[in-house]
């Protein structure tokens, strides 16, 4: 493998969370990131890819961008595809599927039909199996006659950890709530508390930030079945991971129903943190302020769109609040909602809010506070 050869990374993330990933990707080294939109590119090789899969919490995917031409109608596309130098990235032996997007500057306007030229140049000049459920994913973007070849190097999105095995009704992607825990602020020196824990996502990324643990060390990838892939190369890098920290702070999960704290501990143990977490069966009405430093509040609540009745949901925001108000001075307030209605029930001081975020098909926002009186 040449080890030199550089070309564009991609990593993808939900419209509207692109600065908060690239501040992470510099934070993490890599070289010169840049935003775009949907994601954060880079130039790297191939062991950037791997690198980036491992340690970035708040991408989706990643993405490596391994060739392009032109071509304006199916009959060069196909021709074109079959002298592309496949064999440099994919392997005979593995699987692939092959996903195409087109727009309307194009003259190759029809996906399906695009698709197929590219699957037969795969499965008649490489002697590949093309199958729906493959590992492995071709991705071909056709942007003003320009045919953009990429591979998923990551399989299953990133938010799978590999850890979680418990969850709720509507839970937190582990993606999406490391981005809102960068944009709170979070460091991962301080303590972090969620009174509606459901399956724990925010309390166990909080610890895990703390611990110092890679995001992707428990999981596999689509990467490792490319003919980029080296094994030996890969386990050592895996070696080279810092030892896990003991955090300095505690990490507080509560939340009134059994089933979720009960989950909450199985996926805190599975991810190894659950010595720095406390979790409770509390409603938040009983939720007290735990002794030590003031840290952040992060809450994933109900919203009538997906959980309860909306008018029940009032009463609730507004004893969030109080509870917040009375008995978390000093304490910042991170709460993750679709409805602004019910954010202001809770009358806490909430910052001017950003972009509107895609969560499971609901559009949810991020509420903010400096530190509470």
């Amino acid at each position: 493998m040449n080890d030199e050869h550089r070309f564009e990374i991609f990593l993808t993330v939900p419209p509207g969370l692109e600065p908060i990933l690239l501040q992470e990707v510099k934070e993490l080294g890599f070289p010169d990131p840049k935003q775009s939109v949907g994601g954060v590119t880079f130039e790297g090789n191939w062991s950037e890819v791997w690198r980036a899969n491992l340690l970035v919490r708040g991408a989706t995917r990643v993405l490596a961008r391994i060739g392009s031409f032109r071509a304006f109608h199916l009959a060069q596309l196909d021709k074109r595809a079959r002298k592309f130098p496949w064999n440099d990235v994919l392997r005979k032996d593995v699987p692939v599927r092959v996903e195409v997007t087109t727009n309307k500057k194009s003259k190759i306007y029809h996906a399906g039909a695009a698709s197929q030229r590219v699957e037969r140049a795969l499965t008649e000049t490489m002697g590949m199996q093309v199958a729906a459920d493959a590992d492995v994913t071709v991705k071909l973007r056709i942007d003003d006659n320009n045919c953009i070849f990429s591979v998923d190097t990551s399989g299953e999105p990133l938010h799978k950890r590999g850890y979680k095995a418990a969850v709720g009704k509507a839970p937190m992607r582990e993606t999406l709530a490391a981005l809102f825990l960068k944009s709170c602020g979070y460091t991962g020196h301080e303590p972090v508390l969620d009174p509606m824990c459901g399956s724990g996502t925010f309390m166990i990324e909080a610890a895990e930030i703390a611990a110092g643990l890679a995001p992707g060390r428990e999981r596999s990838f689509a990467f490792e079945k490319l003919a980029t892939f080296d094994a030996q190369a890969w386990q050592q890098m895996k070696a080279d991971l810092p030892p896990m920290q003991v955090p300095a702070h505690r990490f507080w999960g509560s939340d009134r129903n059994v089933g979720a704290i009960e989950n909450a501990i199985a996926n805190a143990t599975s991810a190894g943190v659950f010595e720095s977490c406390v979790l409770q069966q509390i409603a938040i009405s009983d939720r007290e302020r735990p002794e030590g430093d003031p840290g952040l509040v992060m809450i994933n609540p109900p919203y009538g769109a997906r959980i309860g009745n909306k008018k029940l949901l009032f009463a609730l925001y507004a004893a969030v609040g109080q509870v917040l108000k009375t008995r978390f001075s000093g304490w910042r307030v991170g709460i993750v909602t679709s409805d602004a209605q019910l954010v202001r029930a809770t009358q806490l001081p909430f910052l001017p809010t950003g972009t509107s975020i895609d969560h499971g098909g609901l559009r949810v926002k991020l509420y903010k506070t400096d530190p509470l009186p």
